[in-house]
């Protein structure tokens, strides 16, 4: 793990987040857990990341999501040289939407 993350209410998180099973838990979770703008910023990023990994442009980006050419930069700079959890997560993404068709 990230050595920034190396916390045991950082641990408490992730483990919370690793019970919950459907989407509606989720939201449930985040809804208790986060302010709307917060969960807009994550979401957004989360967005952006997977337009980059799948090549899309900047102004494309930005018009889609609405983020800041900083917030896309600072996102990609997670894609090239973070620790790979947002391609992990697309990974897993893909392959469920594979199992489902």
């Amino acid at each position: 793990m990230n050595g920034k993350l190396q916390d045991k209410n950082f641990d408490f998180l992730f483990q919370a987040v690793l019970t919950l099973k459907t989407p509606e838990e989720c939201s449930k979770f985040f809804d208790d857990l986060c302010t709307v703008p917060e969960l807009k910023a994550m979401s957004q990023r989360l967005a952006v990341a997977r337009m980059l990994s799948q090549k899309q442009v900047y102004s494309d980006i930005v018009a889609e999501t609405g983020a800041s050419t900083a917030t896309i930069s600072r996102v990609n700079r997670s894609l090239n040289y973070g620790s790979d959890g947002y391609e992990l997560v697309f990974q897993r993404i893909d392959e469920a939407d594979k199992d489902g068709e």
